[in-house]
């Protein structure tokens, strides 16, 4: 069976036709990421995980372009993911390091707020958001419930629930 046949049928749901395409192009991928990655172990994951996203989108494919060109744009926008990934990561790493770093250099009274930053992001969002809003921002119950469409007895429940946990926490931090 040759390309074009083995892609109508793939399109088709036979799966043993998608397995063949894939099997048919799954070195000229991996050899390729490899030159662009420059990571062997990478440009694995990448083929794989190019090769999932072909089985997912097979019906996507249009022929505009050759088969093995539409899997190089694939795995090529799964690298360009990774590396923004990647910068994300380093990016937060640095965040943090830096926040390590001003608690070490900053006063009690700087510590303590930075500490209290700390307790408020270990919260979860449905008790952060309102807290954040009645308390740091002065929004009534009322007005809270509806910017986050909850009702208003929800709203006062997770304030109340949210300052208890920070409480409990901050209390935590200053027994040695």
């Amino acid at each position: 069976m040759g390309e074009d046949q083995l892609i109508k049928e793939a399109k088709k749901g036979n799966k043993k036709a998608l397995a063949m395409l894939l099997q048919q192009h799954y070195s000229f991928l991996k050899h390729y990421l490899i030159k662009v990655t420059l990571q062997p172990s990478l440009a694995e994951d990448l083929t794989q995980e190019t090769m999932i996203k072909c089985i997912e989108k097979i019906n996507q494919y249009n022929g505009k372009a050759k088969f093995s060109t539409w899997l190089i744009q694939i795995g090529t926008n799964l690298f360009i993911d990774s590396l923004r990934k990647k910068k994300t990561e380093a990016k937060w790493l640095k965040e943090q390091q830096y926040g390590e770093l001003m608690k070490k250099s900053s006063n009690d009274q700087d510590r303590k707020w930075l500490e209290t930053m700390e307790q408020l992001y270990q919260l979860s969002e449905e008790y952060r958001l309102p807290l954040i809003l009645k308390h740091y921002y002065g929004y009534s119950y009322e007005e809270v419930g509806r910017l986050l469409t909850i009702p208003e007895g929800t709203v006062k429940s997770r304030v109340h629930s949210a300052i208890q946990q920070l409480r409990k926490e901050l209390s935590k931090d200053e027994t040695p």
